[in-house]
């Protein structure tokens, strides 16, 4: 007959470290908890013996001793009365049964119902009673009635051999009273070896699960740890190509496979920086070679700066002369449509140079610097105002500035800036208005924001972007003169000190162009208050 198979253990190596300290636990702490239990009970029989020797034997063995003693008194007070008939004599006898009641009353209180000690108190007791009706009683009443010759008669040999079997019976209670202290003291010692030894135990039991414990770790975790740390170190190390292995309970095996994942997606992440800076070098080369075509680019435009304002303009200004000399020399000689010519290319050399020396200007800026200082726009707006006083007196305008800041840049190009918009707002005026311009300022966070505001014709804001690119017109150059890059230039000028230009398309009269600028790294008060010139 075949019998139904056990159902199967999970294998050692499967379990898990939770499991087999819990395990550890629950062996451990069964063992302590029999070895509590068997402790409890022996100590509370050894309580129980020592509390029957203090409170039962101790006091019984006392109570025997004292008993003995008070039977002695008694018979030596009968003996002492029977001699002198004091009755004073007789004090020891009538204190004693007293006291000999007291003490058979607690000796029977100490003992068990049913205890072989019981029977010997009440023999006696008995003894102690037939002793004093047979020769204590009637020793006294002799005593009274015949005189002490006739009582010692009566106390002879046999009352002297009944008195020692009653101290033989007292004697041998007590000597049974001692063995059963004996047998309490004997067992109060061996339930105290008891005791001591199950405490031994569970002290060996408690040092048997830390050397288990001990080990336990030492296998399941030091050692598995120390391999995985080892592994680690060899990736850290650089061989992120090594795979990482798990040994020891599952918990390690899970945080080496998480380990190993985390290795696999740094190789991997690697080999995306690895090819991510393989594309950056390639990228950073493109921009070598860029630079390095940029520096020749600018080094051909340097050179043809060079020949534009020296090369180039030197037959325009001999054509621009010619043409100037011809006009003056034979002007009416010759027929009206002739001297319309010579005026188209006299305008025309005068143009070109005017353009040529606007786009050097352009292409300075940026690139022959002088660096940056502490420049007040205050100083500035009074040159700008120098400068643009012929012009401002030809239209009758008025230009105004409020408290500007001190900032940093090159002086030369504010300066330019600001001319060229102020320029640009007298040129731009309305027809018969006398045009006025403002200058002003404002923080906004770390810039100052300063405006040029007139009350010319305006720009329309489609218009508001294309003003700022270079040889952009709005208007034939016959209705106003000037190249057309005058604002472009201020654009690179703007941009070159970090700030940024553009139209206010809000105002409802004339136009208004701002700028902004860094303010500087200290607080800046204004050195010029304002200033007003008409």
């Amino acid at each position: 007959m075949t019998g139904a198979s056990a159902p199967a253990l999970p294998s050692p190596s499967r379990l898990t470290l939770r499991a087999r300290v819990a395990l550890l636990c629950v062996v451990v702490g069964g063992l302590l908890a029999v070895l509590a239990g068997g402790a409890a009970v022996v100590a509370n029989a050894n309580r129980d013996h020592i509390d029957t020797m203090l409170t039962q034997t101790g006091p019984l063995r006392a109570d025997a001793e004292s008993l003995l003693t008070t039977l002695v008194d008694q018979e030596t007070g009968v003996r002492g009365y029977a001699v002198t008939g004091d009755p004073a004599d007789l004090a020891p006898y009538q204190e004693g049964i007293a006291h000999e009641q007291e003490l058979l009353d607690h000796m029977v209180g100490l003992l068990d119902p049913g205890d072989p000690l019981l029977a010997q108190i009440d023999e006696v007791t008995a003894q102690a009673q037939r002793w004093r009706e047979t020769v204590a009683e009637p020793a006294i009443s002799t005593v009274e009635a015949e005189g002490t010759a006739s009582a010692q008669e009566l106390l002879d040999d046999a009352a002297r051999l009944q008195f020692d079997a009653l101290r033989i019976s007292v004697n041998e209670l007590q000597a049974d009273i001692l063995v059963v202290r004996n047998q309490v003291a004997a067992d109060a010692r061996r339930t105290s070896g008891m005791l001591v030894l199950l405490l031994i135990v569970a002290a060996g039991v408690v040092v048997l699960a830390g050397v288990v414990l001990l080990v336990s770790l030492n296998r399941l975790v030091i050692g598995p740890v120390t391999g995985l740390a080892a592994q680690v170190r060899q990736v850290a190390d650089g061989d992120y190509q090594r795979d990482i292995t798990g040994i020891g309970p599952p918990e390690l095996a899970v945080l080496a496979s998480d380990v190993d994942g985390m290795r696999r997606k740094i190789a991997a992440d690697l080999d995306e920086v690895r090819e991510a800076r393989e594309r950056v070098e390639w990228v950073y080369s493109q921009l070598q070679k860029q630079a390095e075509e940029l520096v020749r680019s600018n080094r051909d435009l340097e050179q043809f700066a060079y020949v534009a304002s020296h090369d180039l303009q030197e037959p325009l200004r001999k054509v621009a002369s010619f043409c100037q000399l011809l006009q003056r020399r034979y002007a009416g000689q010759l027929d009206a449509r002739a001297d319309q010519y010579i005026g188209f290319a006299v305008d025309g050399a005068q143009r070109m140079q005017r353009l040529i020396n606007d786009l050097l200007a352009f292409s300075r800026i940026g690139r022959v610097t002088s660096g940056f200082a502490e420049v007040d726009l205050n100083k500035v707006m009074a040159s700008v105002s120098s400068q643009t006083e012929p012009t401002r007196e030809y239209a009758g305008g008025e230009l105004t500035w409020s408290e500007l800041p001190v900032v940093l840049g090159e002086e030369p190009l504010l300066t330019n800036l600001l001319v060229n918009l102020v320029s640009n707002s007298f040129k731009f005026r309305q027809p018969e208005v006398a045009p006025k311009v403002e200058i002003s300022a404002r923080q906004v966070g770390d810039e100052w924001e300063i405006t040029c505001r007139d009350n010319g014709i305006g720009i329309e804001a489609e218009f508001a972007d294309k003003i700022f690119v270079i040889f952009q017109r709005l208007h034939s150059k016959d209705a106003y003169p000037g190249t057309g890059i005058g604002l472009a230039i201020g654009k690179k000028i703007v941009e070159y000190h970090g700030g940024r230009i553009w139209v206010d398309t809000q105002v409802e009269q004339g136009t208004a162009i701002s700028f902004t600028l860094p303010v500087t790294a200290r607080p800046v008060e204004a050195s010029v208050a304002t200033q007003a010139a008409s």
